[in-house]
């Protein structure tokens, strides 16, 4: 199981891989698939951590038989968050 810490870094890792992947385009989306070999994270604490970002507002997930994402997107609000995040590191 993992840590209050790693679930937050797990979380701020497939915001940070989507936007980049995607440009900040809602129209475009990443595979579960991807997301689990890029950021080498183990499979329940991906959907794990794709449940709680759905759950906010700032993703959406297509799901496969065991609790697998088959393909996740940044929502609207999920783009508005990563601009700020952007804008405060310029």
């Amino acid at each position: 199981m993992a840590t209050l810490r790693e679930r937050k870094t797990y979380r701020d890792h497939v915001m940070r891989a989507l936007y980049e992947a995607t440009e900040g385009n809602r129209l475009l989306g990443v595979t579960g698939a991807k997301l689990h070999d890029d950021l080498g994270i183990d499979a329940q604490d991906l959907a794990a951590a794709c449940t709680y970002l759905a759950g906010e507002g700032l993703i959406t997930v297509d799901w496969v038989a065991g609790n697998t994402p088959a393909m996740v997107t940044l929502t609207h609000q999920g783009i508005r968050l990563m601009e700020a995040e952007e804008e405060e590191r310029d």
